[in-house]
């Protein structure tokens, strides 16, 4: 059996793919798998990323399949589990983030864990337990407009407390500021306190890296990406320097948007502006039945040779919220995923091997479409963002290079930029 530092289960595959950045760049060496592998691991690697789409949904499906990781994880030799969830803390009053923490928690045996969905590099920041998103708090930025999870709240100490019975405290900035004495001081007296879960204030990488040494005895910590930056020294393994070291890219170039966040917008808004060959998917076309598919792939074939094409059902949230009023918001994100996965797939067949995806739940569907089982991480595009390879059957002549994007993260030039980095 292969022994593996760290165990980590993610709620969607954007959200794994940020966590595998984060420890790539702390030198560790890190495998994705997308879903639970069937079998052992089979290979060397100081920490393991189970992708999985829980994020969404129901709580007692999220439960059963992040236990079911747990039991993977520790057969392969994990010694520290990390639950990672959205840093704008995706969720609603019914969880799903606290009922897979008090699972997991249960599972273990363990009494307290932490929350800690900061990420500064990415302007997400928590201050006396409230979370920013740049310079907004979370309840005013766009998430207040997100059509699964709509955050109304700022507040991660009263979201939490609402999701789990048990009770949720704090671990400020001024103790944070003090270092890792502190913080494991703070730990032990809130846990006198029958305190379960605390969420910690971040506003910087010395905080994240703070946390680091105080936070290596916790059977399970729940976080964002931006903890796993403390983390890498605590492992004991040997930095690499080529950790991120891909294939050389080969093949056609594309994008496959599914979010609707206000920095995807933005990407697919500067994408257009720049030149780029565009392409929207209507989710009413799709419910009427119409082969919005075949009508995409026809069009990219016609332009990928030109340069990347974007192909996109991203949308302004008046038009979000009126395509849901119509099909109900389950009906029209199973309708948009099914068909960008769809799209996904025809464009690896066209010749794609560099695919950018964006959405979370795009991701999912798409890398369920296209086969991928495990990833290899390579380099960071934009913070919590990466390039991967991926080997699958439909790539046979040497795999696929794809990075998955959170809806939330990387900049306006994003789709612009993205595929220089491969090189």
């Amino acid at each position: 059996m292969t022994t593996t530092l760290l165990g980590c289960i993610a709620d969607d595959f954007t959200g794994a793919t940020d966590l595998a950045s984060n420890l790539v760049r702390t030198g560790l060496r890190v495998i994705q798998t997308m879903g639970i592998p069937e079998g052992p691991l089979g290979e060397a690697a100081d920490a393991v990323v189970v992708a999985l789409k829980t994020r969404t949904v129901p709580a007692d499906e999220a439960v059963a399949q992040s236990l079911a990781a747990l039991a993977w994880l520790k057969a392969q030799g994990a010694g520290q589990i990390y639950f990672k969830y959205c840093s704008t803390f995706d969720s609603t009053p019914r969880g799903n983030i606290g009922p897979v923490t008090d699972a997991l928690m249960d599972a273990l045996g363990t009494d307290f864990t932490i929350a800690c969905p900061a990420f500064p590099e990415n302007g997400r920041a928590v201050f006396k337990g409230t979370l920013f998103v740049g310079n907004e708090l979370l309840h005013e930025s766009g998430m207040r407009n997100h059509p699964l999870t709509p955050m109304t709240d700022s507040n991660l100490v009263r979201v939490l407390q609402a999701q789990t019975p048990r009770r949720v405290g704090l671990i400020d900035h001024r103790t944070v500021a003090r270092g890792a004495a502190a913080i494991t001081q703070r730990i032990a007296a809130l846990r006198n306190e029958g305190v379960g879960m605390a969420v910690v204030d971040a506003v910087s990488n010395d905080d994240l890296r703070a946390m680091g040494p105080a936070l290596a005895s916790l059977p399970l910590l729940t976080a964002g990406s931006g903890v796993a930056i403390g983390l890498g020294a605590q492992a004991g393994a040997t930095r690499l320097a080529d950790a991120a070291q891909l294939p050389l890219p080969r093949g056609l170039r594309a994008i496959v948007s599914g979010s609707c966040s206000a920095a995807t917008n933005g990407q697919v808004a500067e994408f257009i502006a720049r030149g780029g060959a565009a392409l929207a998917v209507d989710p009413l076309e799709l419910a009427l039945g119409h082969d919005a598919q075949a009508r995409a792939l026809a069009w990219a074939q016609e332009r990928l040779a030109g340069g990347p094409v974007l192909v996109y059902a991203t949308a302004e949230p008046d038009a979000v919220r009126a395509v849901q009023a119509h099909l109900g918001a389950a009906r029209a994100g199973e309708i948009v995923e099914q068909a960008l996965a769809g799209i996904a797939r025809g464009l690896v067949d066209l010749g794609v091997r560099q695919l950018i995806v964006a959405g979370g739940e795009t991701s999912g569907a798409c890398v369920q479409a296209l086969g991928i089982t495990r990833m290899r991480i390579g380099p960071q595009i934009a913070p919590g963002v990466p390039w991967c390879h991926a080997p699958t059957l439909l790539a046979p002549d040497g795999g696929l290079h794809i990075a998955l994007k959170s809806g939330n993260f990387g900049a306006r030039e994003f789709f612009t930029q993205a595929f220089d980095v491969l090189g």
